[in-house]
């Protein structure tokens, strides 16, 4: 075995041993929740692309920073399933089938769904914290982008990608997520950006929590431990 089939072997073998075999056991049962999730964003796409449509998808799915609280938490959860309007849908679906998919088989829909919303939740709260701080301000965002409409899975597409990543040990991989989400700020400093580096932070938080839940009962604190956490559908 050539250098880098042992380097591939190592970084995604546990990750792929998994894929392989929910999808071997189960075929596409194993991703009943991410094939919902694509037929719903290549419906809101679609409606929101119509004339009568437009309108209604922004009302129920779409998050500004200066919407009321209390109304982005409603239109949050939709909102991941709202592709932007200018990026194409095509990227946005794609993201949904892998990594929402390779999410459902290894961690199961519900732990999925609920990683998905905690990144897209911290996103949008940063939104509102970095408005507040101003452009001026540590981790400060102009005025100007409470304006900006913020949907899309991208958020979340992260997140999932970090938590698999360090849940199989693929930490080459979780560096270069992170990495590439540090150099869009730099290059692009939008607000997107900064929501994604937002999202890592919060699924980070939920990796330790998820260690700790996995410890087993009387594990020294200093000892690292070789095996993967179990994992429950």
């Amino acid at each position: 075995m050539s250098t880098l089939a042992r380097l591939a072997r190592a970084e995604w073998g546990p990750l792929y041993a998994a894929v392989r075999a929910g999808l071997v056991e189960r075929g596409w049962r194993a991703i009943p929740m991410t094939v919902a999730a694509v037929c719903l964003t290549a419906l809101t796409q679609y409606v929101q692309n119509q004339p009568w449509g437009y309108q209604f998808v922004q009302n129920i799915g779409a998050v500004r920073a200066e919407d009321p609280l209390w109304l982005a938490l409603l239109r949050t959860p939709l909102s991941l399933f709202v592709p932007a309007l200018d990026l194409p849908v095509w990227g946005a679906l794609a993201q949904i089938l892998l990594v929402f998919g390779i999410a459902e088989i290894c961690l199961g829909k519900w732990r999925t769904l609920v990683i998905a919303y905690v990144a897209t939740l911290a996103g949008t709260l940063y939104a509102r914290v970095g408005i507040a701080l101003g452009p001026h301000g540590f981790l400060g965002l102009p005025a100007s982008d409470s304006l900006v409409v913020d949907t899309g899975p991208s958020a979340a597409v992260v997140g999932l990608a970090v938590f698999l990543c360090r849940r199989y040990r693929a930490y080459v991989t979780a560096g270069v997520v992170v990495a590439a989400m540090v150099v869009e700020v730099l290059l692009k400093e939008n607000l997107a950006g900064r929501e994604h580096l937002a999202a890592i932070a919060a699924v980070l938080v939920l990796c330790g929590i998820s260690e700790l839940r996995h410890r087993p009962p009387g594990r020294d604190r200093t000892g690292s431990g070789s095996g993967l956490p179990p994992i429950q559908s």
